[in-house]
């Protein structure tokens, strides 16, 4: 997807002050079992298309008016993706800003993590 200058403008804004993890580090954390939420920020219908196991679905359009429903301890670690790794900035800062304080956005997003092979699921 070709995304405007002014969206990427904002995301690079803010990426510098989110945490990052590459593909690999979720895909080792996954396979280790490492305790973790995963938080798919996509919109329903790209969910419901596929995403990787046990994450969950938050979307960008409502995760800061629900994830203290969902997650009310703010030392969760948290794990955001999205399609490359553009909303989940946002949203990670976001929930930087409400008091979360161990959110990272995946890198790359579902896009790497598809083009790497690894296991989605349907919805």
């Amino acid at each position: 997807m070709q995304h405007n200058n002014n969206f990427l403008s904002l995301v690079e804004e803010y990426r510098p002050l989110v945490k990052e993890v590459d593909i690999y580090q979720v895909k080792n954390k996954l396979d280790t079992q490492e305790k973790f939420t995963l938080i798919d920020v996509r919109e329903d219908h790209e969910w419901q298309q596929g995403h990787i196991p046990t994450a969950i679905h938050l979307s960008r359009g409502i995760i800061e008016r629900d994830i203290e429903k969902v997650l009310p301890n703010k030392l969760t670690p948290i794990i955001l993706y999205c399609g490359g790794g553009f909303r989940s900035v946002l949203s990670a800062y976001n929930l930087q800003k409400m008091g979360y304080t161990n959110v990272y956005s995946m890198d790359g997003g579902v896009r790497d993590w598809q083009n790497a092979g690894y296991q989605m699921t349907l919805a």
